[in-house]
């Protein structure tokens, strides 16, 4: 009898053992308060290894204003640093310019095209990244918060053209199925879940969630809410996808920024530059074996 008590006890102790393991969740060093969904994390078994041959998709976020310094270590921005610590700061990493359009046109064009101001009808007719992923028959999309509607020209509440440098270029805004791949943000959520997702994905916070006209805190939340929610989509968990963070400018004094490189499947390898955001545009062009674009971005070094 007593043996049997014994047994029992033992089954008991070893269940609920298994059941504190499974259910109760420790407190982790690097909990970020105000995640509202999990990131996932690369393996550190991970770290190291090759880029896959091909990704199957480039996220490309584009942030407001910051200089790095004004970033790292910033309890402002825990997420930030957060995205910092798992994943791959790019070093050493430039604007081209000053102000905001420049820095856009130069990230899909190759050039700043003598454009010094944030014009809203100083247009260019060149050749832009746009014409080479479809002439190698990738797909494009480009996500603008608060934008009224797809293909819109001109500014309007939070939305500021000079955050879409799509619509600058004559070939994309005056050719309907090309604008018509210029679209508010709230699209991205169905997009990401359809089997048509595109290849390169552009996105542009407004004026507040990419901390132009609001705070880093306010930047860092937004980011907080959305990345998770892309490196949770398929494209991601399913397929060979990379998620780029970068900022447009830093400030007159330094024009250093944050880029961040974030693979959940592995952590990034790369060298110490110096980068820029011609750089940005020559690792993607090399990376899928497009033609660069001007002397700029074929002169750059790649990540």
């Amino acid at each position: 009898m007593k043996f049997r008590v014994w047994i029992i006890l033992v089954t008991v102790v070893a269940l609920l053992s298994v059941v504190i393991s499974r259910y109760i969740v420790l407190p982790h060093r690097n909990k970020i308060t105000h995640l509202t969904a999990k990131v996932p994390l690369p393996s550190p078994l991970a770290a190291n290894l090759p880029l896959p041959k091909r990704y199957d998709h480039i996220v490309l976020i584009i942030m407001e204003n910051k200089p790095s310094a004004s970033l790292l270590n910033s309890s402002n921005a825990p997420f930030i640093n957060h995205l910092i610590k798992n994943y791959t700061l790019v070093p050493n990493y430039s604007a081209v310019a000053n102000p905001s359009l420049p820095n856009y046109l130069a990230l899909i064009g190759g050039s700043t095209f003598g454009v010094t101001s944030d014009c809203t009808s100083c247009y260019i007719n060149a050749p832009n990244l746009v014409d080479s992923l479809e002439n190698k028959g990738l797909s494009w999309k480009a996500y603008m918060e608060s934008m009224p509607q797809p293909c819109f020209v001109g500014s309007a509440g939070l939305y500021a053209q000079k955050h879409d440098p799509f619509v600058y270029f004559d070939n994309i805004r005056t050719n309907s199925t090309k604008c018509d791949k210029v679209v508010p943000l709230d699209q991205l959520s169905q997009d990401l879940n359809s089997t048509n997702t595109p290849n390169f994905i552009w996105i542009t916070p407004n004026l507040c969630h990419d901390m132009h006209d609001c705070s880093i805190t306010e930047g860092d939340t937004w980011l907080s809410q959305e990345v998770p929610g892309i490196l949770n989509s398929s494209i991601f968990t399913s397929q060979n996808s990379l998620l780029i963070l970068t900022f447009d400018e830093g400030d007159a004094s330094d024009n250093r920024i944050l880029t961040i490189l974030i693979d959940p499947k592995k952590k990034i390898q790369v060298g110490n530059g110096p980068f820029s955001h011609y750089s940005l545009l020559h690792s993607i062009e090399n990376y899928w074996n497009l033609p660069t674009l001007t002397n700029n971005d074929a002169s750059a070094p790649t990540f």
